[in-house]
Parts: structure tokens; C-alpha cells; sequence
């Protein structure tokens, strides 16, 4: 890798007035960028042929070819697993048939999500007709520097709809199944609700959220245009009478002794902690002691965890394959979101980090929290798991009693890359 630190120096460089020269590498450094994802994209597309290769020489049976190999794909670029399949499977049609788009990443012109949006806005044709549009729309590069995302995304699907109307229309109507509703953390301490929904209901959703904005305005209601829309969809979603009238179920982690000073605020360490929400992150004590003082009065429950100094919880454990609910419902609480790195997906699984066939004991130490499609990767050829601080007796990791607030995983790829998988847990 070229060291590029002398670069992020604020005074190096020659003196250049008019910024011409600084314009100048800005533009340079852009066309490296897309043309090593370029590169990037034949290096992913070389090693899928080579991994499901090797998975078929060993054996492993042709529903089961290609598991876990988008997933380390995604660990490699430091994203999710499924970020990590969406890049193998553009950059796959890019080497496999179009090849101008992947050209023109490779001269700077087209950036991995303009290229996406080609492949995308493409899927649905032919093998022929998207190599016409290939050629049409990327093999004109002196076009193509002059387009923007949205004239480019128009550009594809125009002539798609030309090639195969038909095509188009059912890929359209099958958008419809795939709407769904998530939630993400947006800064001070505030989330945002997404909804992917077919283009009639979203316009008439957001028309009748502006409807009762516009009327709450002209009556002289003081909030904010947005701030009423806001409202307005948590009382409609939730039937409750007004947006703080909902009932919280909020898995809330924070220390008992920031629970109870009360905070001091001049950062002496005493109750200054910050708690956790488990599927938000990290809210500061007083904001945490807010939503704990809105619980009674909201009718909501208060449930408390109490765990070691360490913040391992104590004796938990089971003799059962299949963890217990109150254990369970710990590793979740600790682990917060799927253990892989770079994965943000909710917990579905519970996992034994040493297969309970292999010995692997059904407790807080030997647990994790996985998505449905990391826990399938780990059932992969090649793929291993273990405790980070495990003492290894036999063969078997002896992980009995451990349930460290600071549970550490480490995971190890086919290929011997190994990964780090730290718990937030629970201090």
C-alpha cells in the first residue's frame, strides 16, 4: 500500500493559489478510486470461480457451492454480508457481460455506484439487449462524463423499457414484494424510520401526512411543518393519542451506579457513563435516566439486568443444546447486533461459537448473536470460530464461567484471514 500520510498534511505540497492544482489531484485521486473498483471487481469475480471450484472438488454438494463466499468478499471490503453480495453479483455481470461498463470504471469515468445503477436498471433483459445498452450508454465516454446519477439512471432505464417493456413492467410489479420498514440511528440520540413501499402508497402516505400538517399550520399550531408530519405518522402508526403517549419496550444497559448518582457531568467518573439502547447505541446517562423516569408514567415495565463487576453475568449456563430464554434473551442483550464484523443485521440466531457437537458448551461464553445469513456462512467448509481469550485444553476451547462484558470472537475464513469480533457489552 503507498503511503499517502505526507498527503493529508494541510501545508505540503507546492503552493498553488488558485487551487487549479488542487482541483487538479482531486479529480486524479476520483478516476483511482474508480478504477481500482474496477480491479476490485475482477479480484472478487477471480475468487468466487476459485472458491466454488475448490467447494465442488471437496465434495460439498451443488445447492451448498458458493456459501460463504460473498460473505468474505464483504469482510475484505469492511461492509455487511449483504453489501458484500450485492458487489460480487454487479461485478459478476460486469466481467461476465458488460464489458464497456467495467471499462469505463477502469478509466475513472463511471464510480461503483453509477455502475451499480447500470446493472441494476439492467438485470431484467437479456443477455443481447444488455450488451446493446452496454454498448450504447458506457461505450460513449465523452457522454458519459457529462451525465449525473439521475440523467444516467433515466438514460438505462429508457432504453431498457424500449428493449423489453415487458421485461421491465414484471420486474416492476415484482419491486412490490420486496417493500419493507427499517430503522436506523441518525445522530442525538434520534432514528430513522425507512419504508420502502410501491410508489402509490408512498406518495399517498406522504400526501395525507402533509394534509394534516397544512391543517394543523393554519389553525396556528406552533411546531414545524416536519416536526407535525413526524407526529402526526407516530400517532396514526401507533393509535395512540398523541406522540409520547406510546408505550416504551426499550432493553435500556447502563451501570446502577450511573443509574443512581444522578450524574455529575464534570467528567470526575462518577455516574458519567454513558448507557447503551440495544439496536441504537450509546445515549449519554442523563438521556438514559430521562427515558427510565418516562416509564412509569407511560404504563411501561422496567426490567432489570444485574450482572458482575466485570459485566459478565454469573453461573449462567445450560445443559440444553438449545439456549434458554433468560440466557438467550443475555447474549442478545450483550451482543446488541450480529457478531460478524462490519454486519449491522439484527440478531436471529443464537450460535454456538464452539459447536455444541464439538464439544462446544451452551453458555453466555460460548454464545453469540448472528443474523440468519451470517450463522449460514459459518456452516460453510473452511469457517471457524472461537473465543479470543479461550484456553484450549484437548483441543476443546474451555470457555466454562466466561461471559466477559468484553466477549471477544475471533473468526477465521477458509483462506486463514482471521477477524475480530468484539461485543459492546454490557458496562
Amino acid at each position: 500500500m503507498a503511503n499517502l500520510g505526507p498527503m493529508l498534511d494541510l501545508e505540503s505540497g507546492p503552493a498553488d493559489v488558485g487551487g487549479r492544482a488542487d482541483v487538479d489531484l482531486i479529480r486524479a485521486l476520483e478516476d483511482v478510486k474508480n478504477a481500482a473498483c474496477a480491479v476490485q471487481a475482477v479480484v472478487a469475480v477471480r475468487f468466487a470461480r476459485t472458491q466454488r471450484a475448490e467447494q465442488a472438488r471437496c465434495g460439498v454438494p451443488a445447492a451448498r457451492v458458493g456459501q460463504g463466499v460473498a460473505e468474505q468478499v464483504a469482510l475484505a471490503r469492511r461492509e455487511s454480508p449483504h453489501a458484500g453480495a450485492i458487489f460480487l453479483g454487479m461485478a459478476t455481470m460486469l466481467v461476465a457481460e458488460m464489458p464497456r461498463t467495467l471499462a469505463a470504471m477502469s478509466r475513472g469515468v463511471l464510480s461503483e455506484h453509477r455502475a451499480r445503477l447500470v446493472v441494476q436498471e439492467t438485470s431484467c433483459l437479456t443477455r443481447e439487449a444488455r450488451g446493446e445498452i452496454d454498448e450504447r450508454v458506457c461505450g460513449d465516454l465523452a457522454r458519459l462524463e457529462t451525465l449525473g446519477t439521475r440523467r444516467l439512471g433515466n438514460l438505462v432505464r429508457g432504453e431498457a423499457a424500449r428493449r423489453d417493456p415487458a421485461g421491465v413492467a414484471d420486474r416492476l410489479g415484482h419491486a412490490a414484494t420486496e417493500r419493507f420498514v427499517s430503522l436506523r440511528p441518525a445522530p442525538d440520540c434520534m432514528t430513522r424510520l425507512t419504508a420502502l413501499l410501491p410508489v402509490a402508497q408512498g406518495v399517498s402516505v406522504l400526501a395525507a401526512l402533509t394534509r394534516a400538517a397544512d391543517a394543523a399550520r393554519a389553525t396556528g399550531e406552533p411546531r414545524t411543518r416536519g416536526q407535525v408530519m413526524a407526529d402526526e405518522l407516530v400517532v396514526r402508526v401507533t393509535g395512540q393519542t398523541s406522540p409520547d403517549a406510546i408505550p416504551i419496550a426499550l432493553h435500556l444497559i447502563m451501570p446502577a451506579d450511573a443509574m443512581l448518582s444522578g450524574g455529575t457531568g464534570d467528567g470526575d467518573g462518577a455516574g458519567d457513563e454513558p448507557a447503551r439502547v440495544l439496536g441504537w447505541g450509546p445515549v449519554p446517562d442523563r438521556v438514559a435516566r430521562r427515558l427510565v423516569g418516562q416509564a412509569p408514567r407511560l404504563g411501561s415495565w422496567i426490567r432489570r439486568l444485574y450482572a458482575a463487576p466485570s459485566g459478565g453475568l454469573v453461573a449462567m449456563e445450560s445443559r440444553r443444546r438449545l439456549f434458554p430464554h433468560g440466557l438467550g434473551e443475555f447474549i442478545t442483550i450483550r451482543d446488541d447486533i450480529c457478531r460478524t464484523p462490519f454486519c449491522d443485521a439484527p440478531i436471529r440466531h443464537l450460535d454456538h461459537i464452539t459447536p455444541n457437537a464439538d464439544g462446544g458448551e451452551t453458555s453466555a461464553a460460548n454464545g453469540q448473536g448472528l443474523c440468519e445469513r451470517c450463522n449460514h456462512a459459518k456452516q460453510a467448509r473452511g469457517w471457524t470460530a472461537r473465543q479470543h481469550n479461550d484456553e484450549v485444553a484437548g483441543g476443546v476451547p474451555t470457555n466454562r464461567h466466561r461471559a466477559d462484558s468484553r466477549h471477544e470472537v475471533t473468526i477465521t475464513t477458509p483462506t486463514g484471514h482471521r477477524y475480530r469480533s468484539p461485543s459492546p457489552g454490557l458496562s
